[in-house]
């Protein structure tokens, strides 16, 4: 069945597009505003551009009425993020900052999640997330009224030391961290337990 974007409403295109494009990473973002409120919010509309220079994006979509969430706000404002993965342990913890707190609300006293200050940005990383990006912004790109997209450039990579096989050669145990992603439809996710290996031809 072919379908035309430019004809269907954005909650539909929105369906057909979560609902195929899985499964995708989340990015559990910690940042502060100019209030030195903190901020956790989860994203799925995210995915690393390459490592030379280490890029991560974001897709971020404005509130039902148009006003921009806190997340971009803060980003906005200071220029600073962290992104953080979500671990199966973390995925109830995640869930509940995905809320639409008031700015007012430090989500992670709100939902006492442990923290741990960062090395290089202001916002904090959270304390049990198997990696944690500290991140700075390379550029936002606004792609509609209600559509802007953060290109952020790693300054800071954290890495639970139990996950690293060989610092040196950059190899980690990546089945362990049981990270999880988001599939389609309201509350599904994927745990990355079942994989499948395919070596590229040579």
């Amino acid at each position: 069945m072919r379908f035309d974007m430019d004809e269907l409403s954005a909650a539909h295109r929105y369906r057909l597009m979560t609902s195929s494009v899985t499964p995708r990473p989340i990015a559990w973002v910690t940042s502060v505003g100019k209030d030195d409120l903190r901020n956790a919010a989860p994203f799925s509309s995210f995915n690393m551009m390459g490592a030379s220079p280490p890029i991560l994006a974001l897709g971020l979509q404005s509130r039902a009425d148009g006003t921009a969430k806190d997340t971009l706000a803060n980003i906005a404002a200071t220029g600073e993020l962290v992104v953080n993965l979500v671990s199966v342990e973390d995925a109830a913890a995640m869930n509940e900052t995905a809320r639409d707190f008031a700015p007012q609300v430090d989500e992670l006293a709100h939902c006492g999640i442990d923290w741990l200050p960062s090395d290089a940005v202001t916002p904090p990383r959270i304390a049990s997330a198997p990696v944690s990006f500290e991140c700075r912004t390379a550029h936002l790109i606004e792609m509609g009224p209600d559509l802007t997209v953060v290109l952020a450039r790693v300054a800071v990579m954290h890495v639970v030391d139990r996950f690293v096989i060989d610092a040196e050669r950059g190899h980690l145990d990546t089945p362990a961290m049981q990270l999880v992603g988001r599939m389609q439809g309201p509350g599904w996710y994927v745990r990355s337990t079942d994989l499948m290996q395919m070596m590229p031809p040579l």
